[in-house]
């Protein structure tokens, strides 16, 4: 049976990703409630728990529900198209925790700010994950492009999110997805024959990964299962908790959806964008060396821009930006790795360079520019 966390407090690495949980559904939801393109949007928690911890502290659900409705119900007041929750919560007992949980918590919002009735729609359910996921029903919505879709998965372990799961994520169309893996436990326990039914632990070199990166090493993993010819994004957030290090994977199929989870990454993690601990242990702010400004992530990802872009490798500003995203970095580096070749004249420009990075998406002549080189340099 699957341990109980909502029995006692949630700790604060727990708390960081359900903070994690909350800032990337904020930063989701309003895209697809103004989308003219999307007709319906559905949230699901297929791992939901009971709601709230035993302090009273919300859990997934809860903030899911807090978020959508907006400051001054900004999002509630103004949605014109059925917005649906799924919680889903496998043991019976803590379903019907929730269910109450949910109940108290829309009911009093509903008093606060004198409506009616709630404009959400949510459904409490008790499945076991696999026979969920695998719903007819639950296919044919996710296989839908006119839905939006954003996706918790937060699997007790690993043993939830296998590579035929993580396979038909990436596959469904306008849909965002952010799941928990127990990345130590993969590397501790990585001979056992439970562990290589869900991972392919071959394909993972863990005697050469220190300890901290090992979230790092779970992310490329999965990564490798994206086909070479499909643009998808994946990012990661390490979390230490202890000894031990844990972690949360996004994945998207837009570089918008890309641009918003790294917002959300760079504000919990201003060094390296990926972990609530020093990674890649660069000189913390306040120490001796911090004055010296380097930054051992956005230097290595500035100079590989410089060298692509010299090179001929990256010749326009969207493959550029794209790259940043790529490697987890905000897009506004490719722009300052532009901006700082154009001033040594080692590149001209062939646009309008108004160092535009962000909705990368909706860039569009003057301003999808072209890159050239003064020879073929490296």
């Amino acid at each position: 049976m699957a341990k109980n966390i909502n029995k006692q407090a949630f700790d604060e690495a727990t708390k960081l990703k359900l903070e994690i949980f909350g800032e990337s559904f904020e930063e989701w939801l309003p895209v697809f409630i103004y989308d003219k393109y999307t007709s319906l949007v559905y949230i699901f928690d297929f791992f939901a728990g009971s709601g709230m911890d035993a302090d009273g502290y919300p859990g997934s659900p809860l903030i899911l529900l807090d978020k959508a409705k907006g400051e001054n119900r900004k999002y509630c007041s103004k949605a014109q198209k059925p917005i649906k929750f799924f919680f889903n919560e496998g043991q019976i007992r803590k379903s019907n925790e929730l269910k109450n949980n949910v109940d108290a918590f829309i009911h009093k919002c509903e008093i606060e700010n004198a409506c009616s009735k709630c404009i959400y729609d949510y459904h409490i359910l008790n499945y076991n994950f696999q026979e969920l996921f695998n719903n007819s029903k639950l296919k044919k919505a996710f296989e839908n492009k006119n839905i939006a879709k954003f996706v918790i998965l937060d699997q007790y372990g690993f043993s939830q999110i296998n590579e035929e799961i993580f396979k038909q994520l990436i596959s469904f169309p306008k849909t965002d997805f952010i799941f928990f893996i127990a990345s130590a436990f993969i590397k501790r326990f990585k001979e056992h024959p439970y562990t290589k039914q869900y991972i392919d632990a071959s394909k993972i070199n863990f005697d050469n990964i220190k300890p901290n990166e090992i979230h790092r090493a779970i992310a490329k993993y999965f990564r490798s299962l994206i086909p070479k010819d499909k643009e998808y994004y994946l990012h990661h957030f390490s979390i230490k908790k202890g000894s031990n290090y844990y972690g949360l994977i996004f994945g998207t199929n837009h570089s918008l959806g890309m641009e918003k989870f790294l917002k959300v990454c760079w504000h919990h993690d201003k060094l390296s964008g990926e972990a609530n601990y020093n990674i890649d242990n660069n000189f913390e702010e306040g120490t001796l060396f911090a004055s010296l400004g380097e930054n051992i992530k956005k230097d290595t990802v500035k100079n590989e821009i410089k060298s692509l872009i010299l090179s001929g490798k990256i010749k326009d500003n969207i493959t550029g930006l794209k790259y940043a995203l790529s490697k987890g970095c905000e897009p506004k580096l490719f722009t300052e790795v532009i901006q700082s070749l154009k001033e040594k004249n080692e590149i001209e420009i062939e646009g309008s360079f108004n160092k535009q990075s962000t909705n990368i998406h909706r860039i569009k002549s003057p301003y999808h520019i072209k890159i050239i080189t003064h020879g073929n340099q490296t």
